[in-house]
């Protein structure tokens, strides 16, 4: 048999067993609605709940087929304002990327709270509070948010400013622990759980005990026009995925183990996933104190949008600092979230 009679075969095959399982499948897998999401980095507990509320069959139960896309250099925001995917994970950069004209809209807070901080060595006489970072090394990422950042905790604390930036992505870290750098950014859920497993003697700042506002780190971005055209799948995806967050809160341990099998390739340290998790769950980022799972807090969102602007790190389409406060309230909606 030639190897075009054998695709041929193959095609043909494929297809009466697909025409059979039409035939056998319940009617919401038959029309079951795509969904795609994109992932702001490779998978880790912040997108505990999408793979729980797959994995649990959550999304398959609201009559959706939800794919969620391999990482990928491109930005998930920048997929979702192409219209390249219906969802993606979002941070701090979603103002910026929403400023600058994106059709990009916050739909869902993964965590409550801020898991940002900055990080430097333990035992550093040098260092005793953010002022002493003027002149210091720094081992960044790559974004003006950064620059910001840093700048404005050091003016809070009476310090320039003034540091020394080498942008070394995740290797910030190999390069704190060996002295090359002074300090670094880090989330205290994942790389300050690592640290700890590891034994590292680290010493932090809180973003908010020097003037920067308490803010949802990470969240769930649409678009206008995939909510305009399809506000149905967007609230069925929403209240599956909320199910799935709070499912992993309810069962840390089930969840973490779901994850990983989800990707055994991509974590690969079981002691991590679960001891980040639970860092999640204990500290109140996917349900907040007051039982909010999901939830966009306006207050938050606004404040850290005027901290944005009054920083000068929002810009135009054109690369031009923003003259004007956006109305920051037109930047979220809690609208496609299950209303009790």
């Amino acid at each position: 048999m030639t190897g075009l009679t054998r695709r041929t075969t193959l095609t043909l095959i494929a297809s009466a067993l697909a025409g059979a399982m039409s035939i056998a499948l319940p009617a919401f897998a038959q029309d079951a609605k795509k969904v795609t999401v994109a992932l702001d980095w490779t998978p880790n507990t912040n997108h505990i709940g999408l793979y729980v509320a797959r994995e649990k069959g959550f999304y398959k139960e609201a009559g959706l087929d939800v794919e969620i896309l391999p990482y990928s250099d491109t930005a998930a925001g920048t997929l979702v304002s192409n219209h390249r995917a219906d969802f993606g994970v979002a941070g701090v950069g979603f103002y910026t990327q929403r400023a600058a004209g994106a059709d990009l809209k916050a739909v869902y807070a993964v965590v409550q709270h801020e898991t940002g901080r900055v990080v430097f060595n333990a035992g550093r006489p040098d260092i005793k509070s953010p002022k002493d970072l003027d002149g210091k090394t720094y081992g960044g990422f790559g974004s003006a948010w950064e620059d910001a950042l840093i700048g404005s905790i050091i003016k809070a604390d009476g310090g320039k400013g003034d540091i020394k930036t080498v942008t070394l992505g995740t290797s910030a870290y190999e390069a704190l622990a060996n002295g090359s750098v002074d300090f670094t950014l880090e989330v205290a859920t994942w790389e300050g759980v690592q640290a700890e497993l590891l034994g590292q003697k680290l010493t932090t700042f809180k973003y908010s005990d020097y003037g920067v506002p308490e803010q949802h780190t990470t969240l769930l971005v649409s678009s206008e026009a995939y909510l305009k055209q399809s506000p149905d799948a967007a609230k069925a995806f929403l209240a599956a995925t909320q199910k799935g967050y709070a499912y992993a809160v309810d069962h840390p341990d089930e969840a973490a183990d779901l994850l990983i099998a989800a990707n055994p390739d991509a974590l690969t340290n079981k002691e991590l996933v679960h001891a980040s998790l639970k860092a999640l769950v204990d500290g109140h980022y996917l349900r907040g104190e007051d039982g909010a799972v999901g939830t966009i807090d306006p207050a938050k969102n606004s404040a850290i949008g005027d901290y944005l602007f009054a920083s000068g790190i929002l810009k135009d389409g054109n690369g031009a600092a923003l003259t004007a406060k956006p109305d920051f309230a037109s930047y979220i909606s809690n609208d496609y979230l299950p209303h009790k």
